[in-house]
């Protein structure tokens, strides 16, 4: 009988811990929402198409990941090689940008990957992708944002 009772108090001890420490494990891990949006590019002579954007965040460091098909590789372009600057504009009109020169191999005719794109937000900044320039090889497509990203801005 002594044993049950010393189980039923452990369990109940373990329990109360973790209730304890949930709300301290929400605060501690900030989150932004979404996580992954769609958006619309004009790229000029480069072309137009979508893009899906994955957003994580750690603090106030923040990195955003895109691929685009509003600019197509006309060769194969290696990991390493593509330089991009994402802007994003915030819901008070400011502006933070996302930067990187970072991307995984890309084969010929395939869209454009970048990321992850490091930048610096603050608790509360609602920020939508408003223009992209990816560099390759030397050569910059600047690209500006044509429809609002889908479902809604990155909240962090």
């Amino acid at each position: 009988m002594r044993s049950g009772t010393l189980g039923i108090g452990a369990a109940l001890g373990v329990g109360a811990i973790a209730l304890a420490m949930a709300p301290l494990a929400a605060a501690a891990a900030p989150a932004v929402t979404p996580t992954t949006a769609t958006i619309s590019f004009d790229c000029g002579a480069y072309g137009s198409g979508s893009a899906t954007l994955t957003a994580t965040q750690d603090g106030t460091s923040a990195t955003i990941s895109l691929s685009t098909s509003a600019i197509t590789a006309p060769i194969p372009i290696s990991a390493g090689s593509v330089s991009s600057v994402l802007t994003m504009t915030n819901a008070d009109s400011s502006t933070v940008t996302f930067s990187g020169d970072s991307n995984p191999d890309i084969p010929a005719g395939s869209a454009v990957s970048t990321g992850p794109l490091a930048g610096t937000v603050q608790s509360g900044d609602s920020l939508q992708a408003s223009s992209l320039q990816v560099t390759v090889f030397g050569v910059t497509a600047t690209c500006t944002a044509t429809s609002a990203q889908s479902p809604g801005p990155f909240v962090f």
